[in-house]
């Protein structure tokens, strides 16, 4: 099964097309972890921003998406989506793995942990920083899969992540290249 996960895309939809032809075609699933269309009130507004298209685009995806709402998603967005946005929390079973996605804009790294231990989680994706990351703490993998089309990393590079197989890993969205990997036990 390969699933691919993307976070923040804030309704850049150039870059949203880039990824999917690229690197979610032929995917069983795409979890997206929160802010959607909006590009928020602290982001400057990208030059691709076209969330009208990109929830056009989204609603007509051969490929089903799953989403968890982020702090800049709105009951406005789930008016022109045709996919369930408003829920803070998606809780997936898959191929006998917990998937826990939120976007985790309200939650501490202590409060992650907890979450992920009750639910006995074996990944845990959250999105809004910006930033890849990807980690293992006890028996949880910890995933964030960065942002697309307005990437807060130092290097600046778009990321998203997917799971192929047995593997987690984030990619540079220019190069292709794994950033970081995790093997699923």
């Amino acid at each position: 099964m390969k699933i691919g996960i993307i976070s923040d895309t804030h309704g850049c939809l150039d870059t949203w097309k880039h990824v999917f032809d690229t690197y979610f075609q032929g995917t069983d699933l795409i979890i997206h972890a929160g802010d959607v269309l909006y590009h928020g009130p602290r982001n400057a507004i990208p030059a691709e921003y076209n969330p009208k298209q990109l929830a056009e685009v989204l609603n007509n995806c051969p490929i089903p998406i799953i989403t968890a709402c982020g702090n800049c998603d709105a009951e406005v967005d789930s008016i022109v989506l045709n996919l369930p946005i408003l829920s803070p929390y998606t809780y997936l079973m898959l191929n006998g793995l917990r998937i826990v996605v939120t976007h985790g804009h309200n939650l501490t790294e202590d409060a992650k942990q907890e979450l992920a231990q009750r639910l006995k989680a074996n990944i845990f994706i959250t999105g809004h920083t910006h930033i890849a990351a990807l980690a293992k703490h006890n028996e949880t993998i910890y995933l964030n899969p960065g942002s697309p089309g307005m990437s807060k990393r130092p290097d600046g590079c778009g990321t998203v992540a997917w799971i192929n197989d047995n593997k987690i890993e984030i990619l540079d969205i220019a190069t292709g290249q794994p950033l970081f990997s995790e093997v699923l036990a």
